[in-house]
């Protein structure tokens, strides 16, 4: 009877409810830990009621993805193309930074679902209404790449901190043999540490380092903007400077 009396006091299953509820869990015991089994014990259900509302479980990732997309701040009304493009995929940055495993998850999908298609195409219209050419509002998105998303890769992958999400990267003082090898890498590894002792204790930080290279990039597309920049004359054939390889 007490069983019973609390399933009636739940609310209703829903896919909405389904799918936060996923988004919870997975901030919570890791998205490699999460599976059908144990979101389904998560709400107190059996795994099978799931399924009325996921097909699968590639299902249930997009679905958490569109979650995560809809904690994204929707266009700014009345502002130029350049600050609204910003306060877009900062937005999208903060989004992503609140649920760590989801920037992994999106880069997963074979095929982006309507509410990622729908955030790219306000991207996209920014720049359009801002005055950009298809042909540079083309060589723009490859410019902006997962940073769109407010997504970045880095070259070699920091070892994960002690907190959830992307910290700050921990730098060790190079050593007297390494800087004899690798002078300059060693200068600038050592000029970090140095920089950021009294700041923040360690490494670099990660959202300074990204709205640089975010302003740097929309600085440009707005000085090639405003130049009728065209890619015509500018393209070079596979061939031009590599012979026959294919790169």
């Amino acid at each position: 009877m007490a069983q019973q009396a609390e399933a009636e006091r739940r609310p209703p299953l829903s896919r909405d409810r389904v799918l936060r509820a996923a988004v919870a869990l997975a901030d919570d015991i890791g998205i490699e830990a999460l599976s059908m089994r144990s979101l389904a014990k998560d709400l107190g259900v059996v795994p099978m009621a799931l399924y009325k509302h996921v097909s699968n479980k590639e299902q249930l990732l997009d679905g958490m993805v569109d979650v995560v997309m809809g904690e994204i701040d929707p266009p700014a009304p009345g502002s130029n193309w350049k600050s609204a493009v910003r306060h877009r995929i900062l937005s999208a940055r903060r989004a992503f930074l609140g649920h760590p495993w989801a920037a992994r998850v999106l880069q997963s999908r074979s095929s982006p679902t309507p509410v990622v298609l729908t955030y790219m195409d306000s991207v996209i219209g920014m720049f359009r209404n801002g005055g950009f050419s298809i042909d540079l509002t083309h060589h723009v998105m490859h410019a902006l790449g997962s940073r769109m998303m407010g997504i970045t890769q880095e070259l070699f992958d920091a070892p994960p901190g002690p907190g959830p999400g992307p910290g700050p990267r921990a730098q060790t003082a190079p050593s007297q043999r390494d800087a004899g090898e690798y002078p300059y890498v060693m200068e600038l590894a050592g000029a970090v540490v140095h920089d950021t002792e009294s700041v923040a204790g360690q490494g670099c930080d990660d959202q300074f380092e990204f709205e640089f290279a975010l302003d740097l990039l929309l600085d440009g597309f707005e000085r090639l903007q405003q130049q009728g920049w065209s890619s015509v004359g500018h393209r070079r054939s596979k061939t031009h400077d590599f012979g026959n390889a294919d790169y």
